[in-house]
This record gives structure tokens, C-alpha cells and sequence, in this order.
């Protein structure tokens, strides 16, 4: 079995620090049981979508970190 990936930790984290067992975090998010225990078993392929699912109903944000960020906000202000 393979360790399981940083992502499928913080998931499994929020998920069990907000009282939730996986098939009610999988219908809270509109996606499959199967689909949280493999991300949370360290599975390496996950659609997007279904991670950005989980995210909304954990309340996980992502933040995007680079030199180049500001810059690209910059250029792109206006979809910001």
C-alpha cells in the first residue's frame, strides 16, 4: 500500500476534525465514497473537480505562491 500523499492527509484531517465519516463528506460534495477513500488511501490521480468539491465543503482554500504571482495579477487584474 502506498504512504499516503500530504493532499489525501489534509483531507482525511478536516474531513474526521469536522465529525464526518467518508460517505457523508462524499454526498456532502457530490461525489463518489470510492472517490475519498482512494485520495485519502494517497491515490495519485484525482480529477480537479472532485478535489475542489471536497475543498468547499471542508472549507480548504488553495493559495498560489510564486515569484512571478504578483505580476501575474497584475496582468490579469481584471479576471482577479
Amino acid at each position: 500500500m502506498k504512504s499516503k500523499s500530504l493532499l489525501g492527509k489534509v483531507i482525511q484531517f478536516h474531513r474526521k476534525k469536522s465529525g464526518l465519516t467518508q460517505p457523508q463528506l462524499a454526498k456532502l460534495a457530490g461525489v463518489g465514497k470510492t472517490a475519498i477513500l482512494e485520495i485519502e488511501k494517497g491515490k495519485e490521480t484525482a480529477q480537479w473537480d472532485t478535489i475542489t468539491k471536497i475543498f468547499i465543503v471542508l472549507n480548504i482554500s488553495i493559495v498560489f505562491e510564486s515569484k512571478l504571482m504578483k505580476e501575474f495579477y497584475e496582468v490579469n487584474k481584471t479576471d482577479a
